[in-house]
């Protein structure tokens, strides 16, 4: 396993070093598969969970490369996020990004770094601007959602299909994929001690949710704002990465990610819940999770931002994130 695995919690793109010098080198060499024009430019977007470039192609036109990161998706993972959305788009009128193909007909081009290999796909470039946080868009996004779970209950998957869940082995325990919370920046003996207590109690509260059908299933897993565009009126979703099995009301907790402390989420989530119940139903036990869903994210985050340190909003957000963590854990601990 490459040393920046080790170092930074399987997120090699926060390595440091040279890491985007040569990811930036897998991009050139992935569109030259994909037979773009000799001047085809890759310009680097933003470093989250993968690095996301804007090609521009003269003859061909804009479109959108992901470099993955190492070690986070396998092939078939990767497959099987495009095969759901190609199904979203086809069958649920869900607009998503179409996948372009290499010049061989590959959906996902891989090429070597160094002693590793990246994955890469190309995505069509839809135009379009982050929706702004207002309580509209939050009936919007809810129905959306609403929209793609429904299809997820419905889908039958191919065999081949597979993803991995977000439950909360995969969030907090002995392996969590993003990194332990105890990790965050600015976690100390006391944050350790109120972050603990809400670790025990969303253990508590999830295991007595349970995971029937009618709760916990194929998910997108990122629905932030910062993964719609708008464009004339219509709505397009992006960024399948992390989709997975979970519950779906996960959904609902990643759609506020970042903010949650806002004293303008309640307005949000009673917006999200209202777009979501024009599509599915939504019982009077599901919608008094909410805010599990939302600090169950608000936790895993912490993770996230300890172990990526080389992503843009890990580092605006900082020890930051983590006192207001702690505000937001004593609220719920002391309401739910």
């Amino acid at each position: 396993m490459p040393e920046e695995l080790i170092a930074f919690g399987g997120h090699d793109l926060s390595a440091g070093g040279d890491v985007m010098a040569r990811v930036a080198a897998c991009a050139r060499q992935a569109l030259r598969a994909y037979g773009c024009h000799p001047e085809t430019s890759a310009e680097l977007l933003n470093v989250s969970e993968n690095a996301t470039f804007l090609v521009t192609d003269p003859q061909a036109g804009r479109s959108v490369l992901r470099v993955h990161r190492l070690g986070y998706h396998t092939e078939p993972e990767i497959a099987s996020e495009l095969a759901w959305m190609d199904a979203l788009r086809a069958d649920a009128g869900v607009r998503t990004p179409r996948v372009l193909p290499a010049a061989d007909g590959r959906r996902v081009v891989t090429v070597p770094d160094g002693s590793a290999v990246r994955h890469c796909v190309r995505f069509e470039y839809l135009p379009g601007a982050e929706p702004a946080l207002t309580s509209a868009h939050f009936a919007e996004l809810g129905e959306v959602t609403a929209r793609m779970h429904r299809h997820a209950r419905g889908w039958r998957r191919p065999a081949w299909f597979t993803r991995f869940c977000w439950d909360y082995g995969a969030a907090f325990g002995r392996h969590p994929r993003w990194g332990r919370w105890q990790d965050g920046i600015g976690v100390g003996a006391a944050e350790r001690a109120v972050l603990g207590r809400l670790d025990q109690a969303l253990r508590a509260r999830l295991a007595a949710f349970g995971t029937g059908p009618d709760r916990y299933g194929l998910a997108h897993a990122d629905t932030r704002l910062a993964n719609l565009l708008v464009h004339d009126g219509s709505v397009a979703v992006i960024d399948f990465d992390d989709c997975g099995y979970s519950w779906y009301l996960y959904d609902l907790g990643t759609s506020v990610s970042f903010v949650e402390h806002s004293p303008q989420v309640p307005a949000f989530v009673a917006s999200w819940l209202e777009g979501y119940r024009r599509v599915a139903e939504l019982s009077a036990a599901d919608e008094a999770e909410a805010w599990t869903f939302i600090l169950f994210r608000r936790l895993l985050l912490l993770a996230w931002i300890g172990s990526h340190p080389g992503a843009d909003i890990a580092a605006e957000l900082g020890a930051g994130y983590t006192r207001d963590s702690c505000g937001l854990a004593e609220w719920y601990l002391s309401t739910h």
